[in-house]
């Protein structure tokens, strides 16, 4: 664990991941103009991306006046800071006078500092942090429920996830963004009387789409040029948007076209339905190559054993809701994902495991 306030002398490290932190800082200090930082993996290959210290500046004042950060307030800095989510916490730190605790990431980030008496003001989790956070002792939920926000981004907020944070009374807000834009350009509530199902572009952010209704970016973050995604949406308005999935989540299986979200969504329902465990485990839908159909269907699911009986009945759930073409030709089980850096499902590493 690793306290740094942005007024006083930085402090010793005590592991890597701790000076990895101090090092930033310092280079932020003494005025450092560029940083190179690399995509997470998760949709493509890691790609190095060259940002301005004025774009980190941009997005580190917006989300302060989003979310109400002041100078003074305590924020828990536990994704991981050799990406963007990570690096722009100790931006919002250093930038709006805000005092961190640093920690290396873990599935609860609160293990191992429940004994300090401190009360956070704002943290950035990914889904499986707030998702373990929830299931174990009410001192984790009480440290949230201190806080004025929680953001919740790197991954997609399952049906199942976002019932569980109702239960928590600070707000608690799926973020929209990339390391292209220098982290989030957009949130959703997720919890409160009024959830929201679709997206809203922060302050000076502008949205539209192209031809492939991906959508487009621009905001001062982005040195407001122009970035191109690959996330099909339905833009609702001129600071709205609903996802509907990655462009590249889009498989061709004999001819007709197939989005994996979409099977994900009924998956996640067959899921919650058949299995008696409350955490539901992870899974995703994937196209594997296939001689006579181009590419074949397949959904994986993380689980030590699926009984015979339960196969059958996730597979006759999704027979009853998935059109003829989108039924998977295999429910394939794993002990365990393999994820990247971030936290991720290393979607291609683990199929690759699978040796199909």
């Amino acid at each position: 664990m690793l306290y740094i306030n942005p007024f006083e002398k930085l402090p010793v490290a005590q592991s890597q991941y701790e000076q990895m932190a101090i090092d930033f800082c310092k280079k932020w200090q003494a005025g450092e103009s560029i940083f190179t930082l690399h995509t997470s993996g998760s949709t493509g290959i890691p790609k190095p991306i060259q940002l301005t210290r004025y774009q980190m500046q941009q997005s580190a004042l917006l989300t302060g006046q989003t979310f109400g950060l002041q100078q003074g307030d305590h924020i828990l800095v536990c994704v991981n800071i050799a990406y963007i989510a990570g690096v722009m916490m100790l931006v919002r730190g250093l930038e709006l006078g805000l005092a961190m605790t640093v920690v290396e990431p873990a599935s609860n980030p609160f293990v191992g500092i429940e004994h300090l008496e401190c009360q956070y003001d704002f943290v950035a989790l990914v889904p499986l942090q707030i998702q373990k956070i929830l299931q174990n002792d009410v001192i984790y939920r009480q440290k949230l429920n201190q806080m004025k926000a929680v953001i919740v981004g790197g991954a997609s907020v399952n049906n199942t996830l976002q019932q569980q944070i109702q239960e928590l009374l600070v707000p608690v807000y799926s973020t929209y963004g990339m390391t292209e834009t220098v982290s989030h350009i957009a949130i959703r509530r997720l919890n409160g009387p009024e959830p929201n199902a679709n997206f809203r572009v922060l302050e000076g952010v502008e949205v539209k789409i192209d031809e492939r209704s991906c959508l487009c970016i621009k905001a001062p973050a982005s040195n407001n040029q122009w970035i191109v995604t690959n996330d099909v949406v339905e833009l609702l308005d001129a600071s709205h948007f609903c996802i509907i999935g990655r462009y590249d989540n889009i498989i061709n299986s004999g001819g007709v076209k197939i989005q994996l979200e979409k099977v994900e969504a009924v998956l996640e329902v067959a899921l919650r339905n058949v299995l008696s465990t409350k955490l539901l485990p992870r899974f995703f839908a994937y196209g594997i190559p296939d001689d006579r159909l181009g590419q074949q269907l397949i959904v994986v699911i993380e689980l030590p054993q699926l009984p015979e009986e339960e196969r059958n009945r996730i597979l006759g759930f999704l027979q009853e809701k998935l059109g003829k073409y989108e039924i998977p030709k295999q429910i394939l089980i794993i002990s365990a994902f393999s994820e990247t850096p971030t936290g991720k499902i290393d979607k291609r590493t683990t199929i690759k495991s699978l040796n199909l």
